[in-house]
């Protein structure tokens, strides 16, 4: 059976810079089947679905649902749920959790805020493991549950971890698709080793940058470069490194062009050169769809700033 993460492998298309983006991540769980358009067809209220994929356009917040691995009785509602809130930028990464009997009520927080980082008091500190979240929902795209539910089932049954089933978090072809919260790194093509190697890094602050599709604060061409001057350097500190600016450069009608600085915590900085190439030969992006040749961020050049 041919599907879209069997040709993204087979083709060897790039990791880097393809994380979806969010300074924060707001997580809500919610036993049962997902749909296609999990906020709004699942056994949460579609109206309060819709109303906080609508409070949280443009704020820097994320959302999602997340389950428990295992199976999901059609008929499961929960009394109280778990919350999550985490965000993921550089020196200033946090978790906040609580519980709560009704989702609507997160429609009175504050998400410009809490996109900025601002919690605002929101249930208490996260002090556990590592949160992570393999995406598994079927619906979106065949790959994630034919690959993200094995992987999820097999991180719980070894225990140790804090291992959650997320909705959706971007690219479906390199299924089985990971992200660790609090840093916000995401990985593709995951296999329990390699999941299990980067949550004890991001136990012990570090970054663990094979498979790494980059950090959700940032958007694709600064994931692309922040890996290029850790690839450049082997820094491993999960805060070691920053994104101060991102400018376009190019000329009009070529390929679209970023210069991305990337600054250490000691004060080194780097000029990175991000072009927008597109991946060939053309490929289905989701199981199902069109084959077509997807934009993929190219570093071609690197070099300390000043």
């Amino acid at each position: 059976m041919s599907t879209c993460a069997t040709a993204s492998r087979l083709l060897a298309e790039p990791l880097s810079g393809t994380a979806a983006t969010a300074r924060t991540w707001l997580l809500v769980e919610q036993p049962g089947p997902w749909g296609d358009r999990a906020l709004t067809t699942s056994h949460l209220d579609p109206a309060t679905g819709r109303a906080l994929e609508e409070a949280t356009a443009g704020t820097d917040v994320r959302i999602a649902l997340i389950r428990r691995p295992g199976r999901h009785a059609d008929c499961h509602r929960p009394g109280t749920r778990r919350i999550f809130a985490a965000h993921t930028a550089p020196g200033r990464s946090w978790i906040r959790t609580a519980e709560v009997t009704d989702p609507a009520l997160l429609l009175d927080l504050d998400f410009a805020a809490l996109g900025a980082g601002d919690h605002g008091g929101l249930g208490e500190a996260y002090e556990g493991e590592p949160l992570a979240l393999v995406c598994t929902n079927g619906k979106r795209d065949r790959c994630c549950a034919l690959l993200g539910r094995p992987l999820a089932a097999e991180l719980t049954a070894a225990g140790g971890t804090e291992v959650w089933e997320v909705t959706h978090i971007g690219g479906h072809r390199f299924a089985p698709t990971l992200l660790v919260l609090p840093y916000g790194y995401s990985y593709g093509r995951a296999t329990a080793p390699a999941v299990k190697e980067a949550l004890e890094a991001a136990r012990e602050g570090r970054i663990v940058t094979a498979g790494c599709r980059g950090r959700s604060a940032w958007a694709r061409p600064a994931q692309a470069a922040e890996l290029a001057v850790r690839a450049l350097t082997g820094e491993e500190g999960a805060d070691a490194l920053d994104v101060s600016g991102t400018d376009t450069s190019g000329n009009p009608g070529a390929a679209p062009r970023w210069t991305v600085t990337v600054t250490h915590a000691d004060g080194r900085s780097w000029r990175v050169v991000v072009e927008q190439g597109a991946a060939a030969p053309a490929r289905p992006e989701s199981c199902g769809r069109a084959p077509v040749s997807p934009g993929r961020m190219d570093v071609v050049h690197i070099a300390p700033a000043g």
